[in-house]
């Protein structure tokens, strides 16, 4: 049997384009207002072809609000990840405590970030350190539960060798436990910077903060359908680069038994 070409892919994904463009389209008919991919593609052009002016507070490039949210996505997800994954390696290195806290963690996973809102900024009553807290709050649990979970199954031989060569905690940690885990580590971090995408851009909407969410919101005000498909395409594209650069991440630090 014929083994398909390595290139089939692209064919592939091709079709699946143009049947999605064809389908929007026909959908025009249906639904009058519903701006085509022509009218869309105009925009997109019109906004790309300077993505990066500067004319004032409330006027600003869609790559200039792309990078505000980017910068606070990053904060945000750096420090919920580090968070996450000291304490995943307590809780996963202690039985007792990780089944203690389990219940506790999944209740607060489950809650969406967004919900936190209304109580982060009554709390610090600023709207940008609450989008980043929001990021923080979407970023910390699924990559806290992989960690004490990548942690608690880690094989026990791994623990053993490294009692035996009397290697010291910090050392055991960063060697032998985080490698060890750390496929499950990457899966945890892969979910919790999705879910902080998905939470910064009604964050932003919501608080008014620049960033992609603000165009949106500020466009729909604007009565602009044709900007705000162009920015959901916008937050769509962006998010794939960023599970791209961050699964080539994860190949070049995972660890082969």
């Amino acid at each position: 049997m014929r083994k398909p070409g390595n290139k089939g892919w692209i064919v592939l994904c091709l079709l699946f384009l143009f049947l999605f463009i064809a389908g929007w389209q026909i959908s025009t008919v249906s639904f009058r207002d519903l701006p085509g991919p022509w009218p869309v593609a105009e925009t997109a052009w019109y906004f790309l072809s300077d993505p990066f002016y500067d004319n004032g507070p409330n006027d600003k490039g869609i790559g200039t609000l792309a990078l505000y949210s980017l910068g606070r996505l990053t904060l945000g997800f750096v420090a919920g990840s580090v968070a996450a994954i000291i304490l995943g390696v307590i809780l996963g290195l202690n039985q007792t405590l990780f089944k203690a806290a389990n219940p506790y963690i999944q209740i607060l996973r489950a809650i969406s970030p967004i919900a936190w809102m209304p109580l982060l900024l009554y709390s610090v009553q600023n709207s940008n350190v609450t989008a980043l807290m929001v990021v923080f709050m979407a970023s910390i649990w699924p990559t806290l539960a992989n960690t004490a979970f990548g942690v608690s199954t880690i094989k026990k031989d791994y623990v053993n060798v490294s009692n035996i060569l009397q290697m010291n905690p910090i050392s055991k940690v960063f060697k032998v436990i985080l490698p060890g885990a750390g496929p499950t580590i990457v899966a945890g971090l892969k979910i919790s910077m999705g879910s902080a995408w998905v939470a910064i851009v009604p964050a932003e909407a919501l608080l008014g903060s620049l960033g992609l969410g603000y165009f949106v919101w500020n466009e729909w005000n604007n009565l602009s359908l044709t900007s705000v498909v162009f920015a959901i395409l916008v937050i769509g594209v962006v998010g794939v680069f960023i599970d791209f650069m961050l699964t080539s991440l994860a190949k070049r630090l995972a660890y082969v038994d």
